[in-house]
């Protein structure tokens, strides 16, 4: 699969530590462990931070090549602060780095455009998305919508998900959305249901914390069952969990096997700190 991803980079600021992160890079990463062909738009400041960003991404075994230097702005930070759970809540510093990427000159080709949402409250990034999406109309593209406080509207998430063709929320997410738009239903079914024939989705997975996930695709829904670990931090799992469920689909896997290995992967990544820990094939096949 050849993706393209646009969205953040930054350094998650967890209790003393530096830990890079962002959710469009975890997401990036972790595809690309996968197997997969990632092309990751962003941009980092011409700092320390940035330099630091850069070399560990390429560690990381993710391409560097989109990635920008800017004067514009410093690289990315993010307060966070994770409960007695596990739970992290996040606090964005602003101006940042990446919210003056830019589209490459070099054709990319996508299979698929990936993205969130709290980029696009810059309105240069917005635009940027739409210029991009006008560039590759063939792409299909994935929004994990990812609501962070202060940034986002209702229009601009109302916006991303007329745009897209597979979607993926959580279930705090899901009553925000069906606030937004003004509907109500029964159960998470009937909401996947109703949203992919309101937007014309291909697919759409609900996560659901330690109680799993459910993913409606070509009309077959599946409800997978959580898996229990001992949770380090929550930061990035749910980022783990969309890379893994974009393979699946890739892979033209049923609704309830996507689940269920993107259930593995978002659990290993929770047992472990940090948004982008290492973790081996072998590793997963165990969890559970």
């Amino acid at each position: 699969m050849r993706l393209t991803s646009l969205g953040e980079i930054l350094w998650d600021l967890i209790g003393g530590q530096e830990l890079l992160g962002g959710a469009t890079f975890n997401f990036s990463v972790q595809l690309s462990r996968l197997g997969h062909d990632v092309s990751f738009i962003s941009a980092v400041g011409d700092d320390v931070r940035g330099r630091r960003a850069l070399q560990m991404a390429a560690q990381l075994g993710l391409s560097t090549e989109f990635i920008r230097i800017v004067d514009d702005a410093p690289t990315g930070t993010v307060s966070v602060t994770v409960d007695a759970q596990g739970q992290p809540s996040y606090v964005l510093h602003r101006p940042a780095a990446y919210d003056f990427a830019a589209i490459p000159a070099r054709p990319l080709d996508p299979q698929w455009i990936y993205h969130g949402t709290l980029h696009f409250i810059e309105p240069r990034m917005r635009a940027l998305l739409l210029e991009l999406l006008r560039h590759y109309p063939e792409a299909r593209r994935f929004y994990d919508i990812n609501l962070r406080k202060d940034s986002y509207t209702v229009p601009l998430v109302l916006e991303l998900l007329e745009l897209a063709d597979v979607v993926k929320l959580n279930d705090d997410e899901l009553v925000q959305v069906q606030q937004m738009a003004g509907t109500t239903h029964a159960s998470t079914e009937a909401f996947c249901r109703d949203y992919v024939s309101r937007f014309h989705w291909d697919a759409v997975c609900v996560t659901r914390g330690e109680r799993g996930c459910a993913i409606l695709k070509n009309g077959e829904y599946a409800e997978s069952a959580g898996i229990s670990v001992k949770v380090a931090d929550a930061v990035g799992a749910g980022d783990a969990f969309a890379a893994a469920f974009l393979h699946g689909l890739d892979q033209g896997w049923p609704a309830a096997r996507i689940g269920a290995f993107a259930n593995r992967l978002g659990a290993l990544i929770a047992s472990r700190p940090g948004g982008v820990p290492e973790w081996s094939w072998n590793e997963l096949q165990e969890v559970g």
